[in-house]
């Protein structure tokens, strides 16, 4: 759709809200049936899909009032449960839920092989959700959590961009540049479709995939061939590939490991920055461009172009970025992920959300990554979503856990300093 196409409103055309949003997910609303290496019996009615734990995510950092930053949407059949609603009413979220009594919800089911390893088939027809299912509110995110093929993807950046151009801020300004993060879909992670997957990298600013979709992209398995493990050196060694292939593109590759944390990865480059010099005695035109003299700027002669009307030179300063390479752990290792972990489905959706919501609000991609992890660590502690509720100061909790004092933990045991 070209941006002329969009149409205009009113509401549109100021697109001034109560609240800001800071997170917007395109993954689906499922209703999960999961499926556990025996002898764990399965579990059915469980909140789940890519777009729940995303949100999840996204709201684990985001206690009321900044909860109205989720915005995600909910198509709701005629077999959803009560008490998944009610659920869903306490995080106090922009969430939009659309009845559709035509229809059953989405359901999903999900399997695991002793590598974490997911096996995933729709029980019900699934509804996918498309840039028209934005209201103008969720049009105006800094950030948005795409899930599907590279070509869906470069369809759904495009569409979401030419319906923001009929948007403004509420001061009347233009939105600012949106954070697109793109997860790829597994079934589409092929040989095949690595052309359309590189093709599809300019446009978004983050591309997520898991190591075994990585690997998928390579034709590879991602595993260890002699312990069977994920193996650490096939992901940084397709990521160097990935990023070798793009090489003036300023995307980043977070691939995320399960047990092994996730691996960030972005290319150096340079930013260049231009101020002003001191003030200098204007040159007369006949010296800059004309014979030389003992007192000729032979900067300016050759760079006459930086010359600003008063024929001051602006210097260029020049500022190098070292590009990221770096292993950050998962929140729960060793023996803790032993008595921790009990379900790792939407550890990854989850993962994506705190990741994305952390990079709209100006953090930096280690940092981000760093929210990622505690994210993804409350959500994999039990089957189905972590529990919310309030300590005896009045703190939000989740798992009876205060979230900023699990990151501040893990920022420690990182060594960040900021």
């Amino acid at each position: 759709m070209d941006a002329q196409d969009v149409p205009k409103t009113e509401d549109a055309d100021k697109a001034s809200t109560s609240h800001e949003i800071d997170f917007v997910t395109m993954g689906m609303f499922i209703i999960d049936e999961i499926e556990y290496q025996p002898p764990t019996p399965p579990v059915k009615d469980i909140l789940g899909g890519a777009g729940t734990y995303s949100a999840l995510g996204a709201r684990l950092f985001s206690p009321p009032p900044l909860s109205n930053s989720v915005g995600w949407i909910i198509d709701k059949g005629s077999d959803f449960p009560a008490a998944l609603e009610d659920l869903i009413s306490t995080w106090e979220t922009s969430v939009l839920i659309r009845p559709t009594p035509e229809r059953l919800t989405t359901r999903g089911w999900n399997g695991y092989d002793e590598h974490q390893n997911r096996a995933f088939r729709y029980m019900t027809p699934k509804k996918r959700l498309t840039a028209e299912d934005l209201t103008p509110e969720l049009l105006t995110s800094r950030s948005f959590h795409l899930i599907c093929s590279p070509t869906r993807c470069r369809e759904l950046v495009t569409e979401i961009r030419a319906r923001r151009s009929g948007l403004s801020n509420a001061d009347g300004g233009s939105l600012p540049k949106p954070i697109f993060i793109w997860e790829p879909v597994p079934d589409l992670c092929t040989p095949d479709e690595l052309l359309n997957c590189t093709n599809t990298l300019p446009l978004i600013d983050i591309i997520s995939p898991n190591h075994s979709e990585l690997a998928g992209f390579m034709g590879d398995s991602g595993l260890d061939p002699e312990t069977g493990e994920i193996s650490t050196k096939a992901i940084e060694r397709a990521c160097e590939q990935l990023l070798g292939s793009m090489p003036l593109q300023s995307f980043a590759i977070v691939v995320r490991a399960g047990e092994k944390g996730c691996y960030l990865a972005r290319n150096g480059g340079r930013k260049r920055k231009v101020r002003p010099a001191a003030p200098q005695r204007k040159k007369p035109s006949a010296l800059l461009h004309g014979g030389l003299q003992p007192d000729t700027d032979m900067e300016a002669l050759f760079a006459g172009l930086l010359q600003d009307p008063e024929g001051t030179i602006a210097r260029e300063e020049i500022e190098v970025d070292p590009g990221v390479e770096r292993w950050i752990p998962a929140y729960h290792t060793g023996d803790d992920a032993a008595d921790r972990v009990v379900d790792p489905t939407g550890g990854g959706n989850t993962f994506l959300g705190a990741l994305a919501v952390a990079l709209a609000r100006g953090k930096n991609l280690e940092e981000a990554a760093a929210w990622g992890s505690v994210a993804a660590s409350l959500a994999i502690e039990q089957v189905g979503v972590p529990v919310l509720a309030k300590d005896d100061e009045g703190r939000e909790t989740w798992n009876g856990v205060v979230v900023d004092e699990r990151f501040e933990e893990f920022k420690t045991r990182l060594a960040f300093t900021s």
